[in-house]
């Protein structure tokens, strides 16, 4: 059985540093650092995080109900094996340099350099909102449920599977590997440059010059806006693309199927091997 520690409030510096196989119900971290340290098999519920750096080198824990204000940024680095439900972030730079992470029904309002470096990230139902580059250099990630209007998200991820998204930035998706997306919509510039297997299913794609310098690039059932200009330059492709697509610039291999495309530009700096067909679907 955990040891209950209720209705208290601690501060200053490592106040529950080392503690094991505990329970926090209506607990509030105060103005200070390090308050659950070096610690694991940790339950936090209803509890509020106020202080800096709370949940550093923390094995084995779960979080719901909680709320994290912005004073406790950088809450939660070097931790494994977490579990948070239910939960408000106000505060950047959370979850780095972590294995095995699990969100559900999570709401992060500053998610500015948030998700740097875990390996095995899962989530359900979460909102990124403000910040930049959240995900940065994670791998393994499973993702049911998400709305973000971050800018940079996923950038050199590897090993992602993607449901029912709607993001809005740019740069979304940048030089990553092992990549696909289901079921989403994805609006801002520059999409998915020099990314390696990114593969995207019945997608709504907006915005300027998406899905340049890609290797293995693969479509099914997508759609894009009218403001989807120049796409595939120099990428090797396969695309089945429904609707009317603006233009397409120089892809350099594959195949590409549409139903209209507004302009083709095939010029003088095409690189090699140059032999992408573009083809325009016969309508009945």
């Amino acid at each position: 059985m955990k040891k209950l520690i209720k209705d208290q409030s601690f501060g200053g510096e490592r106040p529950l540093f080392e503690s094991h196989n505990v329970r926090l119900e209506n607990v509030t971290i105060t103005e200070g650092e390090s308050g659950i340290k070096e610690c694991s098999d940790i339950e936090a519920d209803h509890c509020l995080f106020i202080g800096k750096y709370p949940f550093w080198h923390v094995h084995r824990s779960l979080i719901t109900n909680c709320v994290f204000e912005p004073g406790s940024r950088s809450a939660i680095w070097y931790s494994t094996d977490m579990v948070m439900r239910d939960t408000v972030i106000n505060a950047p730079k959370l979850f780095r340099e972590m294995k095995n992470l699990t969100l559900e029904n999570v709401i992060i309002n500053d998610a500015d350099e948030t998700f740097w470096n875990i390996d095995g990230l899962t989530l359900r139902n979460v909102e990124l909102h403000d910040g930049t580059y959240p995900f940065m250099g994670s791998r393994n990630i499973r993702i049911d449920g998400l709305k973000s209007d971050s800018k940079y998200v996923f950038q050199y991820v590897k090993n992602v599977e993607i449901h029912n998204a709607h993001i809005e930035t740019k740069d979304a998706f940048w030089e990553v590997e092992n990549v696909t997306v289901y079921d989403s919509e994805l609006h801002g510039e520059f999409l998915g440059w020099h990314s390696h297997n990114l593969r995207l299913v019945n997608c709504h794609i907006t915005g300027q010059q998406p899905l340049c310098y890609a290797h293995n690039l693969v479509l099914e059932n997508c759609t894009f806006g009218d403001d989807a200009d120049l796409m595939f330059e120099y990428s090797t492709v396969q695309a089945d693309i429904r609707g009317r697509v603006v233009s397409i610039k120089n892809p350099a291999s594959g195949r590409v199927v549409a139903d209209e495309v507004g302009e083709i530009i095939i010029d003088e700096n095409i690189k090699a091997p140059a032999d992408c067909e573009i083809i325009i679907r016969e309508q009945k």
